[in-house]
């Protein structure tokens, strides 16, 4: 038995793939790897994500549990191992860091920063498109760290809003803090083609590039697509393809252009629609060559298209719903009102610290 923080017993692991494959319901409470599991908090087809206790430094962390199947490919468990030390290795503001990774009972985990805030898939949710100073910040986080993780040679591939934690910043000028997470399940860049050893495909849908699609090899450029179809919802409210099935899906990153963000936000600065045409082009070699290159675009087009004259505000979708996302301590999200001044579009999402 081992103690919990709280100095009850809590018993350590046991038989945990198959705790896994019930649902995973039966790690909380339980001690795993040196981490007292609180509670489930994210869930895909490939792992487990728990708020845990790290028992040995006393902090919260965000502890992932990869499918034990994964654990099973020789070639995946090396490239886990060696790719999760080089995202370790990497300081950057807006990537969440990891602390450890590693294997208990044949299911491999990854012990990272637990952020408190939003994701950015239960802002979107929430408060439907965002003013475009808004995006473009959250967008140039994102970038930032894309670039910096592409220096290093990993290629995240899975860019999604899920994937983006929104906190809260620092002050005015700063009002929300963007770290992109999912680094320890990275492939390397140029090495992979858009699927798996054990036959799963990497990617979103909605977000997924071509290249990735079609099995070619893959560098950062398959990022900057991928963070063009999440800036693209961010100012149209839905990703720049919708389809009913999945295979017309597919064939629209292939084959279809996305149809103009003026066409799906009226008053949008119209530089914007070129910009996102070239970050979305079909051909990598077509495309801005880093992200941040790709954000400064959007940036100065929007600059442009400011000087034009005011635009409508646009509307929020939904309404007030208890604050969620895959973490907890959500901040207080400014709501437009009606008439703001200045313009919707150059409103910041933050309003305020966290109560």
């Amino acid at each position: 038995m081992a103690s919990t923080p709280d100095g009850t017993a809590s018993p350590a692991v046991s038989g945990v793939r198959g705790v896994y494959g019930s649902g995973g319901e039966g790690l909380v409470g339980v001690e795993f790897a040196g981490y007292h599991v609180q509670r489930e908090i994210g869930r895909g087809g490939m792992a487990v994500v728990y708020r845990a206790r790290d028992l040995r430094l006393e902090r919260t962390v965000a502890l992932k549990l990869l499918a034990p199947e994964m654990a099973r490919n020789d070639t995946f468990r090396r490239r886990f191992a060696h790719e999760s030390r080089v995202a370790a290795a990497i300081d950057h503001p807006h990537i969440v860091p990891i602390f450890e990774a590693g294997e208990v009972e044949g299911v491999l985990y990854i012990a990272m920063r637990f952020v408190s805030g939003l994701d950015l898939r239960a802002l979107l949710d929430r408060d439907g498109p965002l003013p475009v100073d808004a995006a473009l910040r959250i967008g140039a986080q994102v970038a930032s760290a894309l670039d910096a993780a592409h220096e290093h040679d990993l290629v995240h591939r899975d860019v999604k809003p899920g994937n983006i934690l929104v906190a809260p910043g620092t002050d005015s000028d700063h009002p929300e803090h963007v770290y992109l997470t999912d680094f320890g399940l990275t492939k390397k860049s140029l090495s992979l083609t858009g699927f798996t050893t054990v036959g799963e495909f990497v990617g979103t849908l909605d977000y997924v590039a071509p290249e990735q699609i079609s099995g070619r090899p893959v560098d950062g450029r398959c990022d900057l697509y991928s963070l063009a179809c999440v800036v693209y919802e961010m100012l149209a409210g839905g990703p720049p393809f919708i389809r009913d099935e999945d295979i017309a899906l597919l064939w629209a990153h292939q084959y279809d252009q996305p149809p103009p963000l003026s066409e799906r936000r009226p008053g949008a600065p119209p530089g914007l629609d070129d910009v996102l045409a070239k970050a979305l082009a079909k051909v990598p070699e077509d495309r801005f060559d880093s992200c941040l290159e790709f954000v400064a675009a959007m940036r100065a087009a929007a600059a442009a298209g400011a000087t034009v004259g005011p635009h409508a505000p646009v509307p929020r979708a939904g309404t007030d719903r208890p604050e969620g996302g895959t973490e907890s301590g959500s901040a207080a999200l400014r709501r437009p009102g009606p008439a703001p001044e200045p313009p919707a579009w150059a409103r910041p999402v933050f309003s305020g610290p966290t109560p």
